[in-house]
């Protein structure tokens, strides 16, 4: 019988990468196939012991200890207390570091940490200070498989707490804060890219079964990278409002102005939270210009144009950026930015603008919430009657409803701003008592172009 489990077992992992050595160990391949069998069907108390007798004997024999391994010590943890919960754990974190020991192919260093640094947070093992080292030493040496949307969120909110205790200062929050967003925006624009290829093939209904499973996948890591984003701007607050920033700013300025990358940082937060009014912004922007000529600075010359009034000289800088950039999802975010600045002015030239973003990189999604929101607020524009001033809600919420399919981790704002754009267009009674249902309203307005009214 012993005989027959361990050729089985030979046959189920002798392709997962057997250590030759210790598959020469009979009992450490029948415990394999043994516990493997059992973690399997979810009989991780069964599993436990023999997986004990692989590991202890024979780390090295397979990836499967540590896969099954992980599985079954958290089943163990759930349902212990006390001494016996905490030397689960401990086993735990030692399968972790061994992982990366004995098959560091299939795991990092930052996974490790991230890991470990999960396993004690979700035990109140920890405090903020230790997340902070421990998720602090995984991003400075590691940041590029620090991908865990929860460490990433862990690791900001440990240090926005301990600047709230007054044990960091409010600086190394702002570094840490585009050091982890910037992180995800990176992971994002690698999930869109894949969706916007099986987008088509969606739309067409020519996606395989495979492909259906990516995309389900890649949607849902987009979403929460969006939650978690979202979390994370929730936690920054109102540190990062022009109140705290220009005295921030302000006092290190003299200190900081030969640090390129603070001055970026610094100009960037205040655009994006629009400190621009201030003359510390203006002073900024031309000591960036010349530290760093790039097309970010004609943005921010553009933009102190545009308040100033030379409508002219903004558009020659907003132009003059996007001719500068040679890459395709830079420029779709600088021309994101410019149609913010257009927004409250001239609602087309803000669209113009953000098709151009969406022509650079079609998934683009805040491109498309910008351009519902200009439509939604045009409604008093677009018409002769109520009916057809109201109509172009449907318009608006068609086009927010495309930002979370090109864009999932938009999902959340998207569907909340077609649901309140939505709410505001014609009622069914309207519809009926109009006449209107199944035909097309068509715009004569500067929003152009038609849609098609519900059928009841």
């Amino acid at each position: 019988m012993k005989l027959k489990i361990y050729f089985t077992a030979i046959m189920l992992f002798g392709i997962m990468g057997v250590s030759n050595a210790q598959a020469q160990d009979p009992e450490c391949m029948t415990n394999l196939s043994i516990f493997s069998e059992h973690a399997k069907v979810k009989n991780y108390d069964a599993a436990y012991e023999p997986f004990k007798k692989v590991y202890e004997k024979c780390p090295q024999l397979n990836n499967a200890i540590y896969v099954y391994g992980e599985r079954i010590l958290k089943a163990k943890i759930e349902k212990a207390t006390g001494a016996e919960k905490e030397g689960f754990i401990n086993e735990l974190m030692g399968l972790y570091d061994n992982k990366l020991k004995y098959f560091a192919k299939k795991t990092s260093m930052a996974e490790t940490i991230v890991d470990k640094a999960k396993l004690k947070y979700d035990n109140k093992m920890t405090n903020d200070a230790e997340m902070y080292e421990m998720l602090g030493e995984a991003f400075s040496k590691d940041a590029e498989n620090f991908k865990d949307p929860k460490a990433l969120y862990i690791y900001f909110s440990s240090l926005v707490d301990l600047h709230g205790e007054g044990k960091k200062d409010l600086q190394e929050v702002f570094d840490v804060y585009d050091d982890v967003t910037g992180r995800i925006e990176e992971e994002n624009d690698i999930l869109t890219d894949k969706i916007a290829k099986l987008l088509p093939k969606e739309e067409a209904g020519t996606l395989t079964a495979k492909e259906k499973k990516y995309l389900k996948s890649y949607n849902s890591y987009s979403e929460v990278y969006g939650k978690i984003s979202g979390s994370i701007d929730t936690k920054l607050g109102n540190l990062a409002d022009c109140e705290n920033l220009i005295p921030l700013y302000t006092k290190n300025f003299e200190e900081k102005k030969g640090d390129v990358k603070w001055v970026k940082g610094a100009v960037s937060r205040m655009f994006s939270k629009e400190c621009t009014d201030d003359p510390l912004f203006k002073k900024m922007v031309a000591v960036q210009a010349e530290l760093d000529p790039s097309a970010d600075v004609y943005v921010y010359l553009g933009s102190l144009d545009s308040k100033s009034g030379d409508t002219k000289g903004a558009v020659a800088n907003f132009n003059k950026a996007l001719e500068l950039e040679a890459d395709a999802k830079k420029r779709s975010n600088i021309a994101y930015k410019v149609a913010t600045i257009y927004r409250r002015g001239s609602k087309s030239t803000a669209r113009k603008y953000a098709q151009q973003a969406l022509d650079a990189n079609p998934a683009n999604g805040k491109a498309y919430l910008l351009i519902a929101s200009l439509y939604n607020s045009s409604a008093n524009e677009c018409g002769a009657t109520p009916f057809e001033k109201r109509a172009i809600y449907w318009k608006a919420a068609e086009i927010a409803r495309q930002a979370g399919r090109v864009d999932p981790s938009l999902r959340g704002r998207a569907n909340q701003s077609a649901a309140s754009y939505s709410a505001k267009a014609p009622t069914k009674e309207m519809i009926f008592s109009s006449g209107m249902a199944g035909k097309t309203v068509t715009f004569s307005c500067w929003v152009g172009g038609s849609v098609k009214v519900p059928n009841l």
